[in-house]
């Protein structure tokens, strides 16, 4: 299995990197978190004819921008796209006129799912959880060849936090604070928080991303969350645009 951050940003694109969307490139599927900006690179990475499957955080900008760039898409296999209960209304509003276009305007078949909170076999097995946000938002626990891989972006530390990430072999989080002991309020982490999850949880690797691009404005930065993530977890990564790593 591999994983790639084909957006790392939170907020908005900067030279640092787009914004938010991973690939997991599993033997049978190709998973997708979010649909940030960098989602445009998708077809850099799918390059077989397996399925594939996105999954949607919530509705914020950052995370579903790229969404317009779908178009430019061959996906013979087609989409099915995974969002909230109840999300239809805000994801048909954003993908209609005049903002962009309906998915039955793509060049391939796509298939829009709601997602209620609990445990979903579709057919790998998907935990959804409700996450620390200003707006409802879901972290993901998926769990397909043999590993465990969390993804939790938008929250504060939580009870549904920990439950997405405990024993995972892959906790994929949320680093969109600056480096600081002190605890956020506003559905965002910093480092210490996510590796105390992942001390806490345990977690066999951590990897940091959707940093706040406002306030991490240079690559070296993100290095500093990382030490400081390291003095609790040692097995702590801070993510860019473009990074692979093998699960």
């Amino acid at each position: 299995m591999k994983i790639i951050f084909l957006g790392t940003n939170g907020w908005y694109t900067t030279d640092t990197g787009n914004t938010t969307c991973v690939l997991i490139d599993s033997r049978d599927y190709y998973i997708v978190f979010d649909a940030g900006n960098g989602i445009y690179k998708l077809d850099r990475y799918i390059t077989v004819n397996k399925q594939i499957y996105l999954f949607l955080s919530h509705f914020h900008v950052d995370h579903i921008s790229g969404l317009q760039t779908l178009l430019r898409f061959k996906f013979h296999q087609g989409i099915k796209i995974y969002i909230q209960e109840d999300g239809k209304r805000a994801f048909n509003t954003f993908m209609d006129h005049p903002f962009t276009f309906s998915l039955d305007r793509l060049p391939y078949k796509t298939e829009l799912n709601e997602l209620s909170e609990g445990e979903h076999r579709i057919p790998f097995k998907v935990t959804a959880r409700k996450l620390q946000h200003v707006e409802t938002c879901f972290g993901y626990r998926l769990e397909l060849d043999g590993k465990t891989v969390t993804y939790a972006t938008d929250t504060g530390v939580c009870e549904n936090d920990y439950l997405l990430a405990k024993n995972a072999d892959l906790l994929i989080h949320e680093c969109a604070n600056p480096v600081s002991d002190k605890s956020s309020t506003n559905g965002h982490t910093g480092p210490s928080e996510a590796a105390k999850l992942a001390k806490d949880a345990n977690v066999k690797k951590l990897v940091m991303m959707h940093f706040s691009a406002d306030m991490y404005k240079k690559l070296e930065q993100r290095k500093e969350a990382e030490k400081k993530a390291r003095e609790i977890f040692k097995n702590t990564f801070a993510a860019s645009d473009g990074q692979e790593i093998d699960l």
